[in-house]
């Protein structure tokens, strides 16, 4: 219990590291919570700072997922965890957890797709990819990147009901109960953009500029 409780923290410290506010104050002199959507996100990052800032932002999100995987990988060998599959999942959790309500930043984070994105291809790298082909092709087709986020978070709980290897710890028996709770979140965190999406008045983003 005491190991996952501390792994479940570590996580949310790691999650807690807002890149898109750092970056953008560092580089543009404002918080980019205060531009936009107040989304402190990528895609906010896109159009209230830039291209190069955005994509920083995405690579450094992603890879905030992909550490917490592998503090939680590193705990489970230090303490010779017999579960590491729980470790895995509840640092996923925790990570992006940290991502939306940050305790370094005011609880005001971001939504979260970036750091799944990280989560999802080390916990099941062949379930990452089809998860990212499949938003990065309704993206372009639709041009709203809320809708293919949305989209592939339903599709993980999906594909771990048929995909039963390739997963960073095999014994995936709980991945279907992790991948409902990070499905959640970022639909959760999503809301406002689902009711813009029912209404027809989502944002979309130029894919030309």
């Amino acid at each position: 219990m005491v190991i996952n409780i501390i792994t479940a923290i570590v996580a949310y410290l790691v999650g807690s590291v807002n890149f898109s506010v750092i970056f953008s104050k560092k580089i543009a002199g404002f918080d980019v919570r205060e531009k936009g959507s107040g989304n402190a996100g990528s895609t906010n990052m896109l159009r209230s700072v830039g291209k190069g800032a955005a994509a920083l932002t995405l690579l450094c999100d992603i890879l905030k997922g992909v550490v917490a995987i592998l503090i939680a990988i590193a705990i489970g060998s230090i303490f010779k965890v017999s579960d590491k599959a729980l470790l895995v999942q509840i640092a996923g959790v925790a990570v992006v957890i940290g991502h939306t309500f940050p305790i370094f930043f005011g609880f005001k984070g971001g939504k979260g797709v970036a750091t799944s994105l990280g989560i999802l291809l080390m916990t099941n790298w062949q379930i990452g990819l089809i998860c990212l082909v499949f938003a990065l092709v309704l993206i372009i087709l639709t041009q709203m990147v809320s809708l293919g986020s949305c989209a592939a978070a339903i599709l993980f709980p999906v594909l771990t009901l048929f995909i039963k290897q390739h997963f960073i710890v095999e014994d995936g028996s709980g991945y279907f109960i992790y991948s409902i709770i990070l499905a959640i979140i970022v639909l959760y965190n999503h809301r406002e953009n689902i009711k813009r999406m029912l209404n027809g008045t989502e944002n979309r983003i130029s894919l030309k500029k």
